[in-house]
């Protein structure tokens, strides 16, 4: 398999925005503090005018040594570069403190922008996209543009203006010496052209292939047991070897790139210092200007070293920087670009409308809902139900039957390709809480992973949410009750209590409606009773629909709605489906033990 087999063969990934769409973005971010930037760029200005009084104080120094004059003539120049040098230093400070201040009100808030809408994408798209790709732009990408506000986006600022108010000063000096200087431009103009023209490709190749290794990494180690029990070490090593060649070609080309970048920028230099020094001989030995004019002429174009190579280097970062920061951005718009596209391209489907009621004793409605996980992946056709306010229902079928994509379309999770499903608004939010069998611990304490669902939650409502799920008694007998740290590196808990903390986090959101999908699925035989004693307090009161893991479920339910191959094939309470003899009852009879049927 060959690097480009690599790339094709990856995941659907997250769209990247175009250069426009991402300045325009850049753009926007900024707004809120156009105050702050124009006071930066203010005090920039002011510092890098002042620093360029060195150049002509040291030309003052010259001429009054080459004069032959008293030693004391040298007292005011050498004092004025003492207080240039304090200023451009005070000044310069404070105006990079805004520049940076600014850069990190930009960043945190395309952070809150990305992570914001990559929770609100709708899961099938996420699993398209692979959890590499994401991973790669929240962790790669973002530390790439960090990196460049924290330090290129200063720097950048105050190179350029440099650059600019420095050939401004060369020009009030003898205009000769401005267009000697300007020699150098068209050697570096080009070398920032050739190099532009290839940094933006290889770097956005170079972020891909990253994702694509880190996905392959997380598949791999993911999945390592099944890889051992299927015998699949081999190829996944290699595809893993091939994904980090790829990577590490592309950063070889990057080094390449940079080497011959600044090749040709040295090239620039010695250009335009040769011109400056002859045009100095020149105007020295026509009595045009003096010794001291013409060293600072020349002093002045090597200041611009520092400036010109700084810019022109921290276009690798900028590249960089920028195709990083498009891979932010086309996620930041991809929710508003799926919207929009749902809602003008699917003619018999609409956007979940989670807060319409559309009956008076409706709490959940599914009209007709189609949803596919691409081409020829259609899991369910035309899905009606109606779910009344209060009302337990149970989602009963064989595997792959839809019932999880179901339950997901119904908790806001995902999208329905056709079709609407409509969620009646309550005083609470959200409208709707899903819990699922994949439970996450987060890191912290007990308390503060309950708080989670309700940040005002008192440490009495905590208890009373855990008591409802009848955890309160192991929580409490914790090492520090609730003030213990679980989740990662801390207090470990087993997968029944984790779902009953998920449970727990249920009753303190307090929805009108709760979606359960297997949510006692990971418990054992043992914890099994337990778990579902604890799932049925945490619904009383509510209207639920339940992915019934267990038939003991479906007999607790108000109504049983079967599904096969992605429709609705049967509907009633336990008892009347039990003696209907159809799928349900053969399901029942399966699970019960009376005869063998397919596996549930």
């Amino acid at each position: 398999m060959t690097p480009t087999d690599i790339a094709d063969d990856s995941a659907e990934l997250l769209p990247i925005a175009t250069g426009a769409r991402t300045r325009a973005a850049l753009r926007t971010l900024i707004r809120p503090d156009r105050g702050r930037a124009i006071l930066g760029l203010g005090v920039l200005v002011g510092a890098t005018a002042v620093g360029l009084l060195v150049q002509p104080l040291l030309g003052r120094i010259v001429d009054i040594v080459a004069d032959g004059r008293p030693a004391d003539a040298l007292t005011l120049p050498v004092v004025l570069l003492l207080v240039v040098a304090v200023v451009q230093g005070v000044t310069t400070t404070l105006g990079l403190t805004q520049v940076a201040r600014l850069g990190e009100t930009v960043l945190a808030r395309l952070r809150e922008q990305f992570i914001e809408r990559a929770l609100q994408l709708p899961a099938d798209r996420l699993e398209r996209a692979g959890a590499g790709d994401l991973t790669a732009r929240v962790t790669g990408d973002v530390a790439r543009v960090a990196e460049a506000v924290r330090s290129a986006l200063p720097e950048m600022a105050r190179s350029v203006l440099a650059i600019v108010l420095t050939l401004g000063a060369m020009a009030l000096l003898d205009v000769r010496f401005l267009l000697a200087a300007l020699l150098a431009v068209p050697v570096q103009a080009l070398t920032a052209r050739w190099y532009v023209t290839r940094a933006v490709t290889v770097y956005a190749d170079q972020r891909v292939a990253n994702g694509a290794q880190q996905q392959q990494l997380l598949e791999t180690i993911g999945g390592a047991v099944t890889v051992r029990g299927h015998r699949l070490e081999e190829q996944h090593t290699e595809k893993s070897a091939a994904r980090s060649r790829r990577a590490v070609e592309l950063t070889m080309r990057s080094v390449h790139l940079v080497l011959g970048f600044y090749a040709r920028l040295h090239i620039a230099e010695y250009i335009g210092l040769a011109a400056v020094l002859v045009t100095g001989f020149f105007l020295v030995r026509d009595g045009s200007v003096s010794i001291g004019t013409a060293t600072a002429a020349a002093l002045y174009f090597h200041s611009l070293f520092g400036p010109v190579n700084a810019a022109l280097v921290l276009l690798d970062d900028a590249q960089s920087a920028a195709a990083g920061l498009a891979r932010l951005v086309g996620v930041t718009d991809l929710q508003e670009g799926t919207d929009l596209q749902r809602s003008t391209d699917l003619k018999t489907s609409a956007v979940r409308l989670p807060h319409q009621r559309t009956t008076s004793d409706a709490a959940v409605t599914v009209d007709a809902v189609s949803h596919a996980y691409g081409p020829g992946r259609t899991v369910l056709h035309e899905v009606s139900l109606t779910v009344r306010a209060g009302e337990h229902v149970a989602l009963v079928g064989t595997s792959g039957a839809g019932k999880s994509t179901l339950a997901r379309l119904v908790a806001g999770v995902q999208q329905p390709t056709g079709g609407t499903v409509s969620v009646a608004e309550g005083k609470t939010a959200p409208s709707v809480v899903l819990v699922t069998q994949e439970v996450h611990v987060f890191t912290g304490t007990l308390a503060e992973d309950l708080r989670l669902a309700r940040p005002d939650a008192t440490d009495a409502d905590l208890r009373t949410a855990l008591a409802t799920v009848h955890a309160l008694e192991w929580a409490e007998a914790l090492p520090e009750g609730l003030a213990t740290v679980v989740g990662e590196g801390g207090h470990r808990l087993d997968p029944a209590r984790a779902q009953q903390l998920a449970l727990a986090r249920l009753v303190l959101a307090d929805p009108p409606v709760a979606v359960l999908d297997e949510a006692t699925a990971e418990a054992g035989s043992a914890g099994a009773r337990t778990l579902e004693r604890s799932a049925e307090a945490a619904l009383a009161g509510r209207t639920a629909l339940v992915v019934a893991h267990r038939l003991t479920q479906a007999v607790a339910a108000d109504r049983i709605v079967v599904l096969e191959a992605g429709r609705v094939v049967e509907s009633g309470t336990h008892d009347e489906l039990r003696t209907a003899d159809g799928p349900y009852a053969t399901l029942w009879h399966a699970w019960s033990g009376s005869r063998a049927a397919p596996h549930l």
